[in-house]
């Protein structure tokens, strides 16, 4: 039996403003924007090259009393300093690399979306120490 992870869902107070963050910031492709229910709207999007999909809408909550834990995400590229650069040119705002380990894989940046939920860019150009 394969288990894929295909879709992840990121809880956010502004659907529309994800939106924006997701597709207009970081460039992910816009899969789907429907409302298969009255008020019960999905936004479907995907980083460029990946197999798995960010969804957005159907966990809400209100800014006024969010959540106690964010979610974190992490996306992986072959380099860090033109992922950063091509992010910051679409006005998003990514720390500074921070090398945590010196071997591959071991180098990352953050940044969060317009509710706080936490992702990293890890630079990884071979996987090194495990077999796939």
């Amino acid at each position: 039996m394969d288990y894929k992870l295909e879709v992840v869902v990121v809880p956010v107070s502004d659907v529309d403003a994800a939106k924006k963050f997701y597709v207009e910031g970081l460039g992910f492709r816009l899969d789907a924007d429907t409302e298969p229910q009255p008020g019960f709207r999905v936004v479907h999007m995907t980083p460029p090259g990946s197999s798995c999909s960010v969804v957005v809408g159907p966990v809400t909550y209100d800014p006024a009393t969010p959540p106690a834990h964010r979610a974190n995400y992490q996306l992986v590229v072959r380099d860090l300093a033109a992922a950063r650069a091509e992010l910051a040119g679409r006005g998003v705002e990514v720390g500074e690399p921070q090398r945590m380990d010196p071997r591959d894989g071991g180098t990352f940046a953050f940044f969060a979306d317009p509710d706080g939920n936490g992702w990293a860019l890890q630079e990884v150009r071979e996987y090194v120490g495990a077999t796939l």
